[in-house]
């Protein structure tokens, strides 16, 4: 069993409007936006990163914002909820926000002894806030968004499958431990976790597969350390027999995927170095960031990316 996995890193998710997906992000939400780059594959295309003050690993979301793309189909093999933390009697807070800010799909629940609050994003991504007592996480006090109130981080995400057994047996290798079943409901937690250590299994047998667009989650990344964390945990999934990818430098952090038995992509993450490796803490997320190898094309670049006002 894995012991280097702390909870996830980040939610990589896809949108259809820059400028929406950063106004819902950071000022209906409240989250700061803490880098603004490119993704590092189709250089025409955003990636775009909301967190705490810092993007502190637990806390970001990020998104591919593709102009014009199709709407995502809901379905098995795939991330089916985000949800966040905030602070014991929160709730009452955000709904009210949530309504004054024209959100949809609201509905209040109770998960895991959780009272958790659904709503959709501006693509219909499925998200919820959850109550959460004790959780010190400091979250990111924005200007309309008080500190006791501001989201703290993720606090999990649930994955949809038509069969849990071989991600069960995944998620246990990874260090998660099943702490609650309810029918086709599970929920996994790792020990010694970042905050944002939660993972829901919903099984839906029946469900058709899910298609990828603008609303679906592209991927879900897992914390580790460092390098030297992720090398044995590579080295560990590829003993047992998964395709695992070489590590890819994304900048802020290094990278690994592999795809799980139920269709998920999955990828391990690098807490280091992190999202002020290259702008100052103050200013992060202002600034458009290239990788090295696409400076020289910066002027060719920021003429195919959507303006985004801030």
């Amino acid at each position: 069993m894995l012991t280097q996995i702390k909870g996830l890193h980040h939610v990589t998710s896809m949108a259809a409007s820059a400028q929406e997906n950063s106004d819902f992000f950071t000022k209906t939400l409240g989250l700061r936006r803490v880098k603004k780059t490119v993704n590092f594959d189709d250089p025409e295309v955003y990636h775009l990163y909301y967190g705490d003050e810092i993007g502190t690993p637990g806390s970001v979301m990020t998104y591919f914002p593709f102009p014009h793309i199709a709407k995502g189909r809901q379905g098995a093999g795939e991330v089916g909820e985000t949800a966040f933390a905030v602070a014991k009697d929160a709730l009452g807070y955000w709904r009210e926000r949530l309504v004054s800010h024209a959100v949809t799909g609201l509905s209040e629940h109770e998960l895991g002894g959780e009272k958790c609050l659904r709503f959709k994003g501006p693509d219909g991504d499925a998200f919820s806030l959850v109550e959460v007592d004790g959780d010190a996480r400091p979250g990111w006090a924005s200007v309309e968004i008080d500190a006791d109130k501001a989201i703290k981080g993720f606090r999990g995400a649930s994955l949809r499958l038509r069969d849990p057994g071989a991600t069960r047996e995944l998620l246990s290798f990874m260090g998660y431990q099943e702490v609650d079943r309810k029918g086709d409901w599970s929920r996994y937690t790792v020990s010694g976790g970042n905050g944002a250590d939660i993972i829901d299994l919903d099984i839906a047998p029946a469900a058709v597969l899910a298609r990828i667009g603008a609303g679906s989650v592209h991927h879900i990344a897992f914390a580790v350390e460092d390098r030297a964390a992720q090398l044995e945990v590579r080295k560990s999934l590829i003993d047992t027999g998964y395709q695992v990818t070489p590590v890819i430098d994304r900048d802020y952090f290094w990278a690994i995927y592999f795809r799980t038995p139920g269709g998920v992509l999955f990828e391990i993450a690098t807490n280091e170095p992190g999202f002020d490796r290259d702008e100052d803490t103050a200013h992060l997320g202002e600034a458009l960031k290239l990788p090295t190898r696409y400076e020289p094309y910066r002027d060719q670049i920021s003429r195919h990316l959507e303006p985004i006002r801030d």
